[in-house]
């Protein structure tokens, strides 16, 4: 049994860089946006688990500034897909006291998609059991530079009270798939202190057990903030 369900201490925040998708998609000779739906899947899945393990907020990064540069017919599938999924999810989600947020520019999304988006977090916003942060149309960098515009304050407090979601808690933990090992301008300023966890599984292969193990990692790391 994981030190998750074994009552041990968890993560407050878990921050996730979904990765894999499209390479999961293309060893099955799927087409991208397959892989995207199977993705989908797995975050409400893990979603699940984490309100079960007792983490507080899920953060999950869906769409960056850049990955408007892949293939146009890529990206309007996910548009689609995104739209599809709000309406279709946030009711089942607000009955399972899921609070969600969208975290990112709205610039170069469709009205109606905005509109999509202000209505599940109007829906859910009296919800405590677990919060979900949809980073879309997100980059750490356009972040930072959206709050230090007009910026007036003295301390990192101040600062912090301009990013697109200040309510957030910074990250305890942050898990990415695939293999890789980068940032990939996500949360920059949020995970100054994070313990990150790199897993191999594409994302839509990212199972319970492999969110268990992850955690356990988590657990066995001694976290000093830059103290002895």
């Amino acid at each position: 049994m994981s030190a998750a369900e074994q009552g041990a201490a968890v993560p407050k925040h878990v921050a996730i860089i979904t990765d894999g998708n499209g390479r999961w998609a293309q060893q099955r000779g799927l087409a991208p946006i397959e892989g995207h739906q199977a993705g989908a899947d797995v975050v409400k899945a893990r979603l699940r688990d984490a309100a079960e393990f007792g983490i507080e907020e899920l953060t999950v990064y869906s769409f960056s500034t850049e990955n408007w540069t892949r293939p146009r017919d890529e990206v309007d599938g996910l548009m689609a897909m995104f739209a599809e999924r709000i309406d279709r999810e946030t009711p089942e989600l607000d009955d399972e006291g899921v609070r969600m947020r969208f975290v990112g520019r709205h610039d170069r999304l469709e009205p109606g998609l905005i509109e999509r988006m202000d209505w599940a977090e109007e829906t859910t916003a009296g919800n405590d059991r677990i919060t979900l942060f949809v980073c879309f149309n997100y980059g750490g960098r356009a972040e930072i530079v959206d709050a230090a515009r007009g910026f007036d304050g003295d301390t990192e407090a101040d600062f912090a009270a301009r990013l697109y979601a200040p309510e957030m808690h910074d990250p305890d933990l942050l898990i990415r798939t695939s293999g890789e090992q980068r940032i990939s301008n996500y949360l920059l300023w949020q995970c100054a202190y994070s313990e990150f966890v790199f897993r191999d599984e594409l994302w839509p292969d990212f199972d319970r057990e492999a969110f268990r193990a992850a955690l356990d990692e988590f657990e066995e790391r001694r976290r000093r903030f830059g103290a002895r």
